[in-house]
């Protein structure tokens, strides 16, 4: 029996009939609910060409929304580096053996995720200073906050996926003679990591729209550049909030469609062939594997 008929009944005919005439009511209702949405903001002129003409000026992009982009787009990538980084090494951290690296791991983790990221976007900007005695730059100041909390929810989740990988795997790893760090790196990460591809994506697009806040500390990212000058300027607020919606939007997207077909390859790269010795074969991700033995 197959996956999709065990975790989905199948409609029959008046199931399908039903679900149509459904979809056409909700999709009337959708189609009111918009135009009503829009005959609002017409009744208060928000649709007027001169609210809208400042998005047809070239100096309107080079000048704001493109600079915001760029640096929300810096922002987002050095984070989002950093945060794998810093989820793996904290994962690896909490599942260790050793009580000395599993405990102050476990604390670091807690107390990032518990922390507000405004707070301690504020925390690194103001306060640094006062240890340093030196400026703290707002770019790092979103950086560093964006790692440690983004960082700290993709350990818990790589640690789940590692937990998730069946036991099976470890032990015959340990069977052939593969030293824990050698499990963990070419056996369970990798897995874990596949596994987990939804959570991670979901939680990198969070990262990306929190690059927005980098704003309250002056961090000129898209939502300081590409809304909050422009409405200053133009008293287009709402129209300068579509735009920049749409561009989140669109680099969300990307980086789902991005991710969609890394898992597509991963899966493809991961099917191997059965031996035809009936051998059973510990297969991990970038080739690392050996064989467990016929009673593996």
């Amino acid at each position: 029996m197959s996956t999709d008929a065990v975790l989905y009944d199948h409609p029959g005919p008046r199931a399908r009939a039903r679900n149509r005439i459904l979809t056409v009511v909700f999709g009337v209702l959708l189609l009111a609910l918009l135009y009503w949405i829009y005959s609002k903001f017409d009744d208060k002129g928000q649709w007027a060409v001169a609210l809208w003409k400042p998005f047809t000026e070239a100096s309107t992009w080079t000048g704001a929304i493109l600079p915001g982009l760029k640096n929300t787009l810096a922002a987002a990538l050095v984070a989002m580096v950093l945060s794998l980084a810093f989820g793996v090494i904290f994962a690896v951290g909490r599942l260790s053996d050793h009580w000395w690296l599993r405990l102050p791991s476990g604390v670091v983790v807690e107390f990032f995720r518990a922390v507000p990221l405004l707070l301690m976007m504020f925390f690194i900007f103001f306060g640094i200073p006062f240890v340093t005695e030196e400026p703290m730059s707002n770019f790092w100041a979103v950086v560093i906050a964006l790692t440690l909390y983004n960082g700290s929810v993709l350990a818990e989740a790589f640690r789940a996926g590692v937990r998730a990988v069946p036991i099976g795997q470890s032990e015959a790893a340990y069977a052939i003679g593969m030293r824990k760090g050698q499990v963990m790196s070419q056996i369970l990460i990798p897995q874990a990591a596949r596994a987990m591809l939804p959570v991670i994506v979901s939680q990198l697009v969070v990262l990306v729209k929190d690059t927005a806040l980098g704003y309250i500390i002056s961090y000129s990212e898209l939502l300081q550049l590409g809304v909050n000058n422009l409405a200053a300027n133009f008293g287009n607020v709402l129209q300068a909030s579509i735009v920049a919606a749409i561009i989140y939007i669109a680099i969300n997207a990307t980086l789902t469609a991005a991710a969609s077909w890394l898992a597509r390859r991963t899966r493809r790269s991961g099917r191997v062939a059965r031996p035809a010795t009936g051998r059973s074969v510990l297969v991990g991700v970038g080739g690392a594997g050996g064989e467990a033995g016929a009673g593996a």
